[in-house]
């Protein structure tokens, strides 16, 4: 996740937050909230607690806050969590550490830290979702597990080494702690692993990008008949309701690309500290981050798949049709992106969900005729690496790096996806 080049920016959020988290009174001091809660509406399962950050240090040379942070609190229970600012196109030059409790404990954990450069995933600039005024930069977000206190530090890069000048922090800090809400109560949905998604886009508005030609709901792409030999046989997908995602969190407006010719593998830096029981709740945790901290119209991914390797559907559309993410800036047109939920860059991924990837990738690049062993180009929209316009060969299955100077999705999942090309052009036996 972390990107390489010093222009990598944070991408992300809506700034409505309201209901203070603690109760107001004649002496409160609603100017300046010690923290506000952003619940879309009251049956939206899940909230979101926003406690601005304040000055614990300060620069002599530049007169600015060279460290900012949230003193150790007791907060309401959250178990995901990240911080975000005002500026979508300001770069958080620094370090940003939390250490959280145990909820009904006074266990605190060891200080973790947050990946700074989470502008790779996001939408591409000059599109409708990135230019809406309500994105916000901001961290990748942790998964921590059920959680009641908190503590944060942001320390500003020194410029010279010198330990008095420092980058200044971007305006507007706040740390974002996230309660995914209950699981979905059983309603004969299969459990994870199992749940077959529909692969309409159900009751809501026509898609605003979606191409003339874009099948109807319920129908996958025509195929020519020299890939229909070769299509791989679709996967098992959680669907959006099978995890829990609450529809009216969303925009209801929903994005195409044409086709899909790369399929891009990420981490999501969301740390490994969780259980594949627990997978539903990091995906409501990170689809909240992502629509109400970061202003995204939905969660960026096009799919995610947990340490188990199970698959779950991401941004809403249908699964078998081009939706455009906001996975991979520059490359999300005609791309699909796949989060295999934890951190990669020093742990192995399990051989399940690499498993998984290959299985779903064969599948997603096979219905628009793609060898997943083979290679094509994509036009840059602008990503850093690879400047607007700029036509560039890509393996159809691509880690996000390859499009991006970023470290995602981590060398020990990156040194897999050789082995995932190989394996996925055997199922679809090529």
């Amino acid at each position: 996740m972390r990107a390489s080049l010093a222009t990598s920016i944070g991408v992300a959020c809506t700034a409505a937050l309201v209901l203070p988290l603690t109760p107001s009174g004649a002496n409160a001091a609603p100017q300046v909230p010690q923290a506000t809660q952003n619940t879309g509406t009251p049956a939206v399962p899940g909230s979101t607690h926003s406690l601005p950050l304040s000055a614990v240090g300060s620069n002599r040379s530049l007169g600015t806050a060279a460290e900012q942070g949230v003193t150790r609190r007791d907060v309401s229970p959250f178990s995901l969590l990240g911080v975000v600012w005002d500026d979508a196109d300001a770069e958080l030059r620094g370090t940003v550490q939390v250490r959280t409790r145990a909820t009904g404990s006074h266990l605190w954990s060891d200080w973790q830290d947050l990946e700074t450069h989470n502008q790779e995933h996001g939408a591409d600039l000059g599109t409708r979702e990135r230019d809406s005024g309500h994105t916000r930069g901001s961290t990748a977000p942790l998964w921590v597990g059920g959680s009641d206190g908190v503590e944060l530090r942001v320390r500003a890069a020194e410029e010279d080494g010198s330990g008095l000048a420092h980058t200044p922090l971007p305006h507007g800090l706040r740390l974002e702690l996230i309660d995914p809400g209950e699981d979905p109560q059983d309603d004969g949905e299969p459990v994870p692993g199992t749940a077959i998604s529909p692969e309409g886009g159900g009751d809501w508005p026509a898609p605003e990008d979606a191409p003339p030609t874009l099948p109807r709901a319920g129908t996958p792409p025509v195929l020519p008949d020299s890939a229909r030999s070769n299509a791989a046989p679709r996967p098992r997908i959680v669907s959006r309701k099978g995890w829990g995602a609450d529809e009216r969190l969303r925009e209801k407006q929903l994005g195409y690309s044409r086709t899909v010719k790369v399929a891009f593998v990420h981490h999501s830096a969301t740390g490994n500290n969780y259980s594949c029981k627990q997978a539903p709740s990091v995906l409501r945790g990170i689809y909240r981050y992502h629509v109400k901290s970061s202003g995204w119209r939905d969660i960026g991914y096009n799919f995610a798949i947990d340490k188990c390797g199970n698959i779950y559907e991401g941004r809403a559309g249908g699964v078998a049709r081009p939706v455009r993410g906001a996975h991979t800036l520059g490359f999300n047109a005609n791309s699909v992106g796949i989060a295999v939920l934890g951190t990669y860059g020093g742990t192995n991924p399990r051989a399940a969900a690499t498993t998984a990837v290959a299985k779903l990738s064969a599948w997603k690049l096979g219905l628009h005729g793609i060898n997943a062993r083979g290679k094509v180009t994509l036009t840059s929209g602008g990503s850093g690496k690879y400047g607007k316009g700029r036509k560039v060969r890509l393996n159809a299955i691509s880690g996000h790096r390859d499009g991006f100077s970023t470290d995602c999705p981590g060398n020990r999942l990156y040194g897999k996806l050789s082995a995932v090309r190989t394996s996925a052009g055997g199922y679809q036996r090529r």
